[in-house]
Order: structure tokens, then C-alpha cells, then sequence
């Protein structure tokens, strides 16, 4: 038996959700209908990170990936992202390769309109997108997003590594 996720923010890149559950294996890119993509749920690093926030507008939509993942997997992910202090967790409808699905994603309880995601917050959440082939035209969304330089140099650094080392891993 597995749990399949809807992932949108930085768990798009495939190296960064196998880091949080190992047994983590993309699926397929997928659509969620009447939400948005957000970037307020308020780190502890103080920045800005991404959630989904239903809106019922039928112009609202967020792209993301489906995982599958084995339960104590996920239970170590829940950990891993806060569930309970700062994400809640509830089942959506998405579609993917012409299917409509009911999966688990995960959403900030914790939101300030006010937080800006760092920059290379934004850069891991556009390689995941690119990296499953999402649209252009959504990419451009992802990238237009208002980013600040991380104060921490150090854990820019990581962050960016961490990307490069993925990146190169998938060729």
C-alpha cells in the first residue's frame, strides 16, 4: 500500500522529497483546480514558503506533482513538514494524464501576506517544475513571483548546492 502526495512548492524536485522520504517516486505532473499558489506560510526562517489556498475561482489553478510514498514514509514527511504546527493536511481532487484523482497535499496554517520567499526558495520551486515538464507559461508565473536575497549566505549556499548536486544527478 502507498500514499500518494500532491507536492507544489520546493517537493516538486524529486532529489529534495526522497531527502524527506526516501521511498518518494514521482508519479506524474498534476492539476488542481479553484486553488492558488501561495507563498505566505511563514517559515521559521522568517521568509515566505509555498501553500495552496482554495479560492473557488475557476480561473485558479496550481500545478504540481503526484508521489507515491510507503506510510512510514509519509509519516516521517509529516514530521519533516510541520504537519500540525504550521501545515495542515487535507485530500484534493487533482487531474493528471486524464485521470481525477483524490490525494493528500499539504496547507499553511500559519500565513502572513506580508513574507517574500527568498530567492532561492523561488529557484528550487521553478527547477521542480522544470524538472517534471511543467507549462512554460506557469514556470514564467513561478518565476515572476517578488523573491529576497536570504540574509544567511550560508544557507543560500546549501540551498543552491543542494539544487546543483539534484541537477546533476538527473542527467
Amino acid at each position: 500500500m502507498t500514499v500518494t502526495v500532491f507536492a507544489y512548492g520546493s517537493n516538486m524536485l524529486t532529489g529534495q522529497m526522497m531527502r524527506r522520504a526516501s521511498s518518494a517516486r514521482p508519479i506524474a505532473p498534476a492539476f488542481l483546480e479553484r486553488f492558488a499558489l501561495r507563498w505566505h506560510k511563514r517559515s521559521k526562517d522568517g521568509s515566505g514558503k509555498c501553500s495552496i489556498e482554495e479560492t473557488g475561482g475557476r480561473e485558479d489553478f496550481v500545478w504540481g506533482v503526484l508521489y507515491e510514498l510507503n506510510p512510514a514514509d509519509k509519516i516521517e514527511l509529516d514530521k519533516f513538514e510541520g504537519l500540525g504546527s504550521g501545515y495542515g493536511e487535507r485530500r484534493v481532487a487533482v487531474s493528471s494524464q486524464g485521470k481525477n484523482l483524490s490525494v493528500l497535499a499539504y496547507y499553511a496554517t500559519s500565513v502572513d501576506p506580508n513574507v517574500r520567499p527568498y530567492r532561492w526558495y523561488q529557484e528550487l520551486v521553478v527547477a521542480g517544475a522544470r524538472e517534471h515538464g511543467l507549462p512554460e507559461e506557469y514556470i514564467r508565473s513561478l518565476e515572476a513571483i517578488s523573491a529576497i536575497e536570504d540574509p544567511d549566505e550560508k544557507r543560500a549556499a546549501f540551498a543552491r548546492e543542494s539544487l546543483r548536486i539534484d541537477a546533476g544527478l538527473r542527467r
